[in-house]
């Protein structure tokens, strides 16, 4: 029947079409229908993200989904070609790098020894070392850097792209219409009903509504401290060009930097209230971050600003992680949402794991249960050390 699936996921962006290209890929042979509410991905998180992919992180499931997530993104282009074209997500492992004043380097030292622990190739640098990565960083008050030359930036609009692809080639199908709510019985879930009041059914449903995710959960009473949250990026240009591409470069002040071809884009962590809202503002940028870049690196004292964009982050108010696994009181309801600006970077190892647990009743490559959901009511929380 046209209105009968075996799974339907709510999303068809990068988490939920890694979610189903994993599925086809691995071995799933039934329908699998993904609903999207944004048939152009206009005001999709993914596309007006900053790119960055890091390894630098302080809790060990964490640099697992990244470590993994970033061996997929490496070989990405060829491994996801279609018909012989590649797909091209622009890739550029020009490293990661999180600068430190003094009182910050002993929490550096715990982190680093932790991440080698756990096979991520993270060095502390001495402040003259850092000149030699940014040549023109004025480093009078910074006392050193952590820095992954492995990590870096990419397109994320080219890896969801490639995603869906891919799930379309396997069989995926893609309805570009907005689910209203979900459809449950008792303690088990059946499916979803279409703003237009048509209704679909299938015994699984997993949700990777991202920013809109919540609203749903929590509309079938099914709650989770998930709320959409806005991100101001901005794009500019300067008059005289730096020696060397930086890395995606966070400041003490929580402003990061990196260049986007020969130009460069920032942002930072404002303080702003929930909601969906994509306005932008100039003037954030001229009072918030010029300055700390001005700061930072001489040349930047002359940038033009050119364009900006607002994304929302899905941010998890009590730990700012992913929120993945079958929802304990509702079943066959799954969730893949939470990730709080994680989500790119996370997205292949996150596909692959939850098509395990989907297929099987299991994580098999990662286990991914730290994350579940019980983990609030449990007060097992996974929280960084550093968030930014």
């Amino acid at each position: 029947m046209a209105n009968k699936a075996d799974i339907i996921i709510i999303g068809g962006g990068i988490i939920g079409s890694s979610i189903a290209y994993h599925l086809l890929h691995d071995g799933f042979s039934g329908r699998i229908i993904i609903f999207e509410k944004d048939g152009l991905y206009e005001f999709a998180s993914t596309p007006r993200s900053a790119g960055g992919f890091r390894q630098l992180y302080t809790t060990v499931i964490n640099m697992q989904l990244s470590k993994y997530s970033l061996q997929i993104y490496k070989d990405f282009s060829k491994a996801m070609a279609i018909d012989g074209e590649e797909v091209e997500i622009d890739f550029k492992q020009r490293g990661y790098l999180f600068l430190a004043m003094d009182e910050m380097m002993p929490n550096f030292e715990r982190h680093l020894k932790l991440q080698n622990e756990n096979g991520i190739n993270s060095q502390l640098l001495q402040k003259n070392d850092l000149l030699n990565i940014i040549p023109e960083l004025n480093i009078e008050d910074i006392a050193g850097g952590l820095f992954c030359a492995e990590s870096g930036y990419l397109d994320p609009y080219s890896v969801m792209q490639g995603y869906i692809k891919n799930a379309k080639k396997l069989g995926a199908e893609y309805v570009y219409d907005e689910v209203d709510c979900l459809l449950t019985n008792q303690d088990q879930i059946k499916g979803v009903r279409m703003a237009d009041g048509q209704e679909y059914f299938a015994p699984i449903v997993v949700n990777c509504a991202g920013a809109w995710a919540s609203i749903l959960s929590e509309k079938a009473g099914l709650p989770l401290p998930v709320v959409p949250l806005p991100r101001q990026i901005f794009q500019f240009d300067i008059e005289k060009p730096l020696q060397k591409y930086l890395p995606l470069t966070m400041d003490p002040t929580g402003v990061y930097f990196r260049h986007e071809g020969e130009k460069f884009i920032s942002g930072y962590a404002e303080e702003i209230a929930p909601g969906i809202n994509f306005k932008w503002r100039r003037s954030a940028f001229i009072e918030n971050i010029w300055p700390v870049l001005a700061n930072r690196i001489q040349n930047f004292e002359n940038a033009k600003i050119e364009r900006g964009w607002t994304g929302l982050y899905d941010f998890n108010t009590e730990d700012h992680n992913a929120i993945l696994g079958e929802y304990p009181t509702m079943k066959g309801y799954f969730v893949a949402f939470g990730f709080s600006g994680h989500g790119m970077q996370q997205a292949p190892a996150v596909g692959k794991c939850l098509s395990e647990l989907i297929r099987t009743g299991k994580y098999e490559t990662l286990d991914l249960t730290p994350l579940r959901v019980e983990r609030f009511a449990e007060k097992q929380l996974i929280v960084e050390d550093a968030i930014y």
